[in-house]
């Protein structure tokens, strides 16, 4: 389920934003907190927290960042995503992707780069202030 699970099972459920429905066109700047689903056309920029759901059929050709992505339809563009981005067949993707996670199912059609970020980026910032703050104290 795209929406996380039933709450009936336990455990919660995402707040569902909004939807742009298929034959719908958009060009702009697309910003939301909860969950968009997306199965019309979008073109611009889309700049959440939330969870980006790009349904089957849909076409989206912008420059997307977000907490987080489901990916079935076609995305033209860079995606950054804090957390994870799922791509489901038939996804196509042209343009890079950065994130912590990634999931990629058969079928999918990705032309880009991924970058893997989160945990390894966090320390290696943290080691180089270390050896600045090191350096400024005489230490090397």
């Amino acid at each position: 389920m795209f929406f996380g699970k039933n709450k009936e099972k336990g455990s919660t459920e995402a707040q569902m934003s909004g939807f742009i429905g298929k034959g719908v066109n958009i060009e702009g700047r697309l910003s939301f907190d909860g969950s968009v689903r997306i199965d019309g056309d979008f073109k611009g920029e889309i700049d959440a927290e939330g969870l980006l759901i790009v349904g089957e059929g849909a076409l989206i050709e912008a420059s997307i960042t977000v907490g987080s992505a489901v990916i079935c339809g076609e995305v033209k563009g860079d995606i950054d995503a804090k957390t994870k981005v799922e791509l489901k067949s038939p996804a196509h993707i042209q343009g890079n992707i950065r994130t912590q996670n990634i999931v990629i199912e058969e079928g999918v059609i990705f032309e880009g780069n991924c970058i893997m970020k989160g945990r390894k980026e966090e320390k290696i910032s943290l080691v180089e202030k270390q050896g600045e703050e090191a350096r400024k104290m005489g230490g090397y």
